[in-house]
């Protein structure tokens, strides 16, 4: 397989529990293979019995996140109540979609929502320096509460010491290719805007 897609490496590789085919994860997409690799199966593996979704349950595992491994004091920090309940957000300040979902957060209550500004340049060109500009004002929360809700950006040059490079680092690490994505506090991970 490694011959036949080298452009694609192979995170993990397991025999599969169902007919004979091996298990692949590569390029954050996970796939099956029959044993001389001359056939890949992509799409979801369905028990039909339980109407469980095999595929998508394995990939939760797979792109699970360790909470203790994230850098939280690099994220904007926001407690809700008594905060019981953990969140991590990675979200683009210019995302139509991240402004969506925080509107869905203002719903939900005892959480703390760390918020790790993660600026798409490709989708977004300004929003590397707009994450900036409201982690270096003097108080971030606010910042970030104003601009996601269509207000301006805080007035100063984004130059102080800031970790927007490290999350895109950390996000291009796990593989975060869209934002809104969510890393609730048992690692599991879930793309895209949802519903509170």
């Amino acid at each position: 397989l490694t011959q036949r897609c080298p452009q694609s490496p192979i995170s993990s590789l397991r025999p599969a529990p169902y007919s004979g085919l091996f298990e692949v994860y590569l390029d954050g997409q996970l796939v099956y293979v029959d044993a001389k690799a001359q056939y890949i199966f992509a799409g979801d593996v369905i028990d039909l019995k339980s109407r469980d979704n095999l595929t998508q349950a394995r990939l939760n595992q797979l792109q699970a996140v360790d909470w203790k491994s994230l850098p939280l004091n690099n994220a904007l920090k926001a407690v809700k109540g008594d905060g019981t309940r953990k969140l991590v957000v990675f979200s683009d300040v210019d995302c139509p979609y991240c402004r969506k979902f925080e509107a869905e957060l203002s719903k939900v209550d005892n959480i703390t929502i760390y918020t790790f500004l993660y600026p798409i340049e490709g989708l977004h060109p300004k929003a590397i320096q707009a994450s900036k500009q409201i982690w270096c004002a003097p108080d971030r929360n606010k910042a970030w509460d104003v601009y996601i809700s269509g207000g301006g950006l805080p007035k100063n040059d984004g130059q102080c010491a800031n970790p927007v490079d490290a999350t895109i680092a950390l996000g291009n690490k796990l593989k975060i290719s869209g934002t809104p994505t969510l890393i609730f506090a048992n690692g599991q991970r879930v793309p895209g805007m949802v519903p509170a």
